[in-house]
């Protein structure tokens, strides 16, 4: 019908440039006192996982987002407004239970998706212009509520405290990448919502001929986006000890890299959950890679966007044969 899948081909070349990265890196990788390779040592390689999950949350959202013909550049104020939030609720005596601190900030990003939503659905007016106004307008919310200060999270034994020490693990972390990929992949790969998604990015008056709701496929879409981007807030204020009114900046820029090296057209309709957790790891391992042999970080910058660039020059390529 109206959605398409990717190829099994082209995935089989995303794996095959995640193979080559990973044994570039292997290569070129530093060694420690005892001879072996940094690269390959079970802590950097879970380090890699933990330095990509945020992310990574934020872009398996975003790639529903983008399948819909859509862009969402809020996603990394949303990011700070929900840490605000949070550690709003853990400092400043409004709860006694961490629960209620996560839900309020999570709830609150997640109205920031559907507010998105909603304008996009209802007005016509572009997704590029409504999610750049949100990007501003939610980083002033953020930084009206903390007074443009950042919350600290301490390290003894409050409510705050505990909540750091139990979010910031490791192995919770991943679980949350993993769980939100699982998640993620089942919506898209086995859902009706799934299928609409695709259609609508596809071709969006076909979608509408077909009876399919195009409203609220789109809402739900950005709702999404604020759901993953708040739990990905909550995380962050956790592992960085603080509610800051300017976390996530840029971020939005690296969950469309991952989303686009991972093979989702632009343009909508076509793209895997797969994909993204693909362009995500590629990502990770080439910035692990560059900062273990200590390259300027203006260089790491430069090499990403060649990368970027290069993605979508595959991609205008392959749909135009």
């Amino acid at each position: 019908m109206l959605m398409l899948h990717l190829p099994p081909l082209k995935k089989a070349q995303r794996l095959v440039a995640l193979a080559a990265l990973l044994l570039l890196a292997v290569l070129i990788s530093p060694t420690a006192a005892d001879g072996s390779r940094i690269f390959l040592q079970a802590g950097n390689l879970t380090d890699i996982l933990r330095q990509v999950s945020l992310i990574g949350i934020i872009s398996l959202s975003m790639t529903f987002v983008i399948l819909t013909g859509g862009i969402d550049l809020s996603v990394g104020s949303i990011l700070a407004f929900s840490t605000a939030v949070a550690a709003m609720f853990l400092t400043r005596g409004y709860t006694t239970h961490m629960a209620v601190a996560i839900a309020a900030a999570v709830a609150a990003s997640t109205l920031a998706g559907l507010l998105n939503g909603v304008v996009i659905a209802t007005t016509g007016i572009q997704p590029f212009i409504v999610t750049l106004a949100s990007m501003i307008g939610v980083r002033g919310l953020a930084k009206w509520l903390t007074s443009n200060q950042n919350i600290d999270i301490g390290f003894g034994r409050d409510l705050a405290a505990e909540f750091a020490a139990a979010f910031r693990e490791k192995a919770v972390v991943i679980g949350a990448y993993a769980l939100a990929a699982a998640v993620s992949w089942t919506v898209l790969a086995r859902t009706v919502f799934g299928r609409h998604v695709r259609a609508v990015g596809d071709n969006e008056k076909a979608a509408l001929y077909a009876g399919l709701p195009i409203r609220s496929t789109k809402i739900a879409a950005y709702l999404l986006s604020g759901l993953f981007t708040g739990c990905a807030g909550v995380l962050y204020a956790a592992e960085n000890h603080q509610g800051n009114p300017n976390a996530g900046v840029a971020y939005e820029l690296d969950a469309i890299a991952a989303v686009v090296i991972g093979g989702t057209r632009l343009s909508g309709g076509q793209g895997s959950i797969s994909g993204t957790i693909i362009g995500t790891l590629i990502m990770g391992v080439l910035t692990n890679m560059l900062r273990l042999n200590n390259v300027d970080s203006n260089v790491e910058m430069m090499i990403k966007a060649v990368i970027i660039v290069l993605a979508v020059a595959v991609q205008r390529e392959r749909n135009t044969n």
